[in-house]
């Protein structure tokens, strides 16, 4: 009985000196900004985003571009992979969970096959 009421007691010290706390201490307010954080902590700033933005735009690839087949894709053209659609009926996941039933969309081959240079890929 008297070891019940000292572990209550030091319990409830616990507690109550949790609340002597004191929230300044804890979170110190300052005049910074979390957008200033943020700026400070990654070293971004106007000038560097800029930058990196054109860095991008440069990368980036256009219809044009992507309309222009390169050496290697002109001699090794892909070979047609073609999609599956799947519909998945309803059902109960273990005994009780219940599924609603979607589509899915998976290709054919595993990989990539690639025609050798002068194998004909055109349809016949």
């Amino acid at each position: 009985m008297f070891r019940q009421h000292w572990i209550n007691a030091l319990c409830a010290l616990c507690v109550l000196s949790g609340c002597a706390t004191d929230k300044e201490h804890l979170l110190p307010e300052g005049s910074a900004r979390m957008l200033d954080i943020w700026h400070l902590q990654t070293g971004s700033d106007a000038i560097k985003g800029r930058q990196l933005l054109d860095a991008r735009l440069v990368l980036r690839r256009t219809p044009d571009t992507l309309a222009r087949p390169n050496e290697v894709a002109r001699q090794f053209p892909r070979l047609p992979n073609p999609d599956l659609v799947l519909y998945v009926f309803p059902h109960l996941a273990g005994e009780s969970t219940p599924v609603p039933g979607y589509t899915t969309v998976f290709p054919l081959f595993q990989r990539v096959h690639y025609a050798m240079p002068g194998d004909r890929t055109e349809e016949y």
